[in-house]
C-alpha cells in the first residue's frame, strides 16, 4: 500500500471512530429502562448516518447494533418486529462504523442492577490494556493484564471471547486479543489497527451458543433460484459486502425465510446470542486503537 493510500486508510479509520465515540455516548444516554430494543437500535444506526452526512464523510453502521442484556455477552440483535424492553437489567451496546469499510469498533455497558463493580472491572480492565498497548508487546501480555484486573475484582473473564483486528470490509482479522494471559498469540505492530474488548462475568467465564439469531454475515457468492432469496443477495452483495448485516435490515418481506434458504446454501451464516448461564451477568467495554511507535491512538475516546 502506497503512503497516500495508507495515509487515507488511518484517516477513514479516524473518522469512523470520532463518530462512533460521539454515538456510543449518545446511544448509552438514550438507554433508559422502558427503552425498546429497536428503538434504541435503529434511533443509533440512524445517527451513525446523520453524523456522517453532517461531517461530509459516508459513515454507515458497520454491523447491526448489539443490545445485550444480563447474561447475554454479545449478538443479541433487535428483531424487525420486536417489541421488547430494557428492564432493572445490564445492558451491553456494542455498535460499529465503518467509512468505506474501514471500521472502528466499541462497546459500553449501561448498568440498571446495581452491579457496579462488574461494569468496574470490564472499564479498568480496558483502560490496563490500553496502557500496555505499543509495538512488539505480545498479545498473551495484553490478555494477562486485562485477566488480572478482572480477577482482582473477584471475577471471571470471558476467556471464549476476544478483541480482534479490524481489516478492510472485515470486522474480524487477526490479530486476536484474548482477555486472559495465553503463551500463545502474536506481538504487536506499528500500524495495526485493533478493537480490545474486556468481557467480564460472575459466572464461569465460557460463553455458549443461544437459539436467537438476527445477524447475518455473507459466506459466498452463489446462484439462488428462489425470487425472495435471490432479492436478499443482490442487497447483502452491493450493501453490505463481507460486513454483518441485520435481518430488519433486508428490503424483502420474506426476510426470515430468505434468508434460512441462504444459510442451507450455505452464501450466508448466522451469529447466534453468545451467553453465559442464565441467572448470571456479563459485562463488556471496548476500544478500536491504532498501534504507533510509542504506544497507541485510540480512535474511538472522546
Amino acid at each position: 500500500m502506497s503512503d497516500a493510500l495508507d495515509a487515507e486508510r488511518y484517516e477513514k479509520h479516524r473518522q469512523a471512530g470520532e463518530i462512533l465515540a460521539q454515538v456510543r455516548e449518545e446511544a448509552a444516554e438514550r438507554t433508559e429502562v422502558g427503552t425498546g430494543y429497536l428503538e434504541i437500535s435503529e434511533w443509533t444506526e440512524d445517527r451513525i448516518r446523520e453524523l456522517g452526512e453532517e461531517r461530509g464523510v459516508d459513515a454507515k453502521p458497520a454491523f447491526p447494533v448489539n443490545v445485550s442484556v444480563d447474561h447475554e455477552a454479545a449478538h443479541g440483535a433487535a428483531a424487525p418486529e420486536d417489541d421488547r424492553e430494557i428492564g432493572e437489567e445490564m445492558v451491553k451496546l456494542d455498535i460499529g462504523v465503518h467509512v468505506d469499510g474501514w471500521l472502528a469498533d466499541t462497546a459500553v455497558t449501561v448498568d440498571f442492577t446495581g452491579t457496579t463493580e462488574l461494569v468496574d472491572a470490564a472499564e479498568e480492565a480496558l483502560d490496563a490494556a490500553l496502557d500496555a498497548v505499543e509495538p512488539g508487546v505480545h498479545t498473551g501480555e495484553i490478555g494477562a493484564e486485562i485477566e488480572s484486573v478482572i480477577d482482582g475484582y473477584g471475577y471471571n473473564p470471558v476467556v471464549n471471547l476476544t478483541g480482534h483486528g479490524l481489516g478492510h470490509w472485515d470486522q474480524h482479522t487477526e490479530p486476536n486479543i484474548p482477555n486472559r494471559a495465553v503463551e500463545s498469540g502474536t506481538e504487536l505492530a506499528a500500524g495495526d489497527v485493533v478493537a480490545i474488548e474486556p468481557f467480564a462475568t460472575d459466572g464461569g467465564g465460557k460463553v455458549t451458543e443461544g437459539a436467537d439469531e438476527e445477524i447475518y454475515m455473507l459466506e459466498s457468492e452463489a446462484s439462488v433460484r428462489n425470487r425472495q432469496a435471490r432479492q436478499a443477495l443482490e442487497q447483502i452483495v452491493e450493501e453490505f459486502r463481507t460486513l454483518p448485516f441485520a435481518r430488519r435490515w433486508l428490503d424483502t418481506s420474506r426476510a426470515k425465510m430468505a434468508l434460512r434458504r441462504l444459510e442451507q446454501q450455505g452464501v450466508v451464516h448466522g451469529y447466534p446470542v453468545l451467553q453465559e448461564d442464565e441467572g448470571t451477568l456479563v459485562s463488556q467495554r471496548e476500544h478500536t486503537v491504532i498501534v504507533t511507535e510509542d504506544g497507541c491512538e485510540v480512535t474511538t475516546r472522546r
